[in-house]
């Protein structure tokens, strides 16, 4: 059997698979094995860290929200702020609360 050549659809593809890798370091970015192993555990990270960032996010804006209540109540907590609200059937987003304490916290000062 004769040899076949890929030609120039193999090199589109590596130079694709290299315009991705171009900022990475080292062999990351120049030999092929490794650029498409490096852009593996890239997009993994990127997909983990997305909803990871969701979650940090919602934990700061829940310590803020907690900080402003102690402010105001002696003995709240954003726990108990919480439950109180489900009890009343008032169903709030944490994000709305975040907006409401941040804006108030810049009135005051």
């Amino acid at each position: 059997m004769t040899r076949i050549k890929r030609g120039y659809i193999a090199r589109r593809c590596r130079t694709k698979i290299r315009l991705f890798a171009s900022s990475f370091r080292g062999a990351h970015s120049r030999l092929t094995r490794t650029i498409t192993q490096q852009k593996i555990s890239a997009l993994v990270s990127a997909h983990r860290d997305r909803d990871r960032k969701k979650r940090d996010f919602r934990r700061l804006w829940i310590t803020r929200t907690n900080a402003v209540i102690r402010e105001r109540g002696v003995s709240y907590s954003y726990s108990r702020l919480i439950h109180d609200l489900y009890k009343r059937q008032l169903l709030l987003n944490r994000l709305f609360f975040r907006f409401i304490f941040s804006y108030d916290t810049i009135l005051k000062s």
